[in-house]
């Protein structure tokens, strides 16, 4: 049976990888594409197709369809417009393929917007961090003053975005000139905030949240229409280049068990969590695989083998391995040629 990948992010190699070792009666064949002619996919897929440059929304779609018909693809893995792509199950079937989803297009735009998430999410053990929207210095300025009330420090992102891109701490100990001596990502002190916000009347959503000092854990899942089928927890060290440690905490797995079973999650998903003083918190779901499911894997459980195969026959036959704890794990990069 054909699986492909389409356009995604590049950790998709890693997963890849990771199918075919899993896959003892190479019962897969694994197609990726990229409109990159030279993207690193090509190494690690079966065949390599290379998109073509500027497609998007239903043209895209309809591209996908075609080629989805022409190469008998049977399971269908959407990166690029997976929202949309949720959502045309029944088109797909038609000729043969079906489309791995982590969720309706409806429930993957409510999970991409962490304002309407965290109004959303119910999780007693990790509930939301304390937060308020806002769209304007005004709204800002309400909004930083009734959580700080309540908090030593708070930070803020973009109630839409990824990679980080927009997250700050917000310091009112240090000027900017001493934040940009000492190299400091991701901060920014009060006064040069608001100077940069006064620059729009409004703008789009910015969630003004609660700043949360402790662990960061970040928890790979495969899931079964709403039921987690197996989730490694990955808790990051505070200080940079010690790894990441396996850490099947109790209470991570109930809060990760429960966000699937709420949003019906399907597949894969990586759902993020972070200690701060009155506990721990639920950051976000990414409804895909994160960059770092490779990591997880040295655990035990193949969780990239474990999603497509659960997908393609079930799960009552799959022999899923309990995640080795204590373990520490990093990455390493490996230069290659590329053709």
């Amino acid at each position: 049976m054909k699986v492909w990948f389409n356009k995604t992010f590049s950790s998709v190699q890693n997963a890849l990888r990771l199918i075919r070792q899993g896959d003892k009666e190479q019962a897969y064949t694994l197609v990726a594409s990229s409109p990159n002619p030279h993207a690193l996919v090509r190494l690690a897929a079966d065949e390599f197709h290379q998109e073509p440059s500027g497609l998007a929304g239903e043209a895209y779609a309809e591209w996908c369809a075609d080629f989805c018909s022409r190469h008998k693809i049977g399971i269908f893995v959407p990166g690029k417009e997976a929202a949309l792509l949720a959502d045309a199950e029944d088109t797909f079937a038609g000729f043969g393929t079906r489309i791995l989803s982590s969720a309706p297009r409806a429930m993957l735009n409510l999970l991409h917007d962490k304002g309407r998430f965290y109004a959303t999410v119910e999780c007693p053990q990790a509930p939301a961090p304390a937060w308020q929207a806002c769209a304007s210095l005004a709204e800002f300025d309400a909004a930083y003053d009734r959580l700080r009330e309540a908090h030593d420090q708070l930070c803020i992102k973009p109630s839409v975005s990824v990679y980080g891109i927009g997250f700050r701490r917000i310091r009112e100990d240090r000027s900017a000139y001493d934040i940009y001596a000492d190299g400091h990502d991701y901060q920014i002190d009060l006064p040069s905030l608001r100077i940069m916000l006064a620059q729009r009347e409004t703008f789009p959503t910015l969630l003004v949240m609660e700043f949360l000092s402790g662990h960061e854990f970040s928890v790979d899942c495969v899931a079964d229409r709403g039921v987690l089928r197996c989730a490694v927890a990955r808790r990051k060290p505070l200080r940079a280049g010690h790894g990441q440690i396996i850490d099947p905490r109790e209470d991570i797995q109930a809060a990760c068990a429960a966000i699937i079973r709420q949003f019906s999650l399907n597949g894969y998903a990586n759902i993020q969590f972070r200690e701060g003083v009155s506990g721990l918190r639920t950051l976000e779901v990414n409804p895909r695989m994160s960059g770092g499911i490779a990591m997880a894997c040295l655990a035990g459980p193949n969780l990239p083998f474990l999603g497509v195969a659960g997908f393609d026959s079930g799960y009552a036959t799959l022999q899923i391995p309990v995640a080795v704890p204590g373990l520490r794990v990093g990455e390493v990069t490996q230069a290659v040629e590329l053709v």
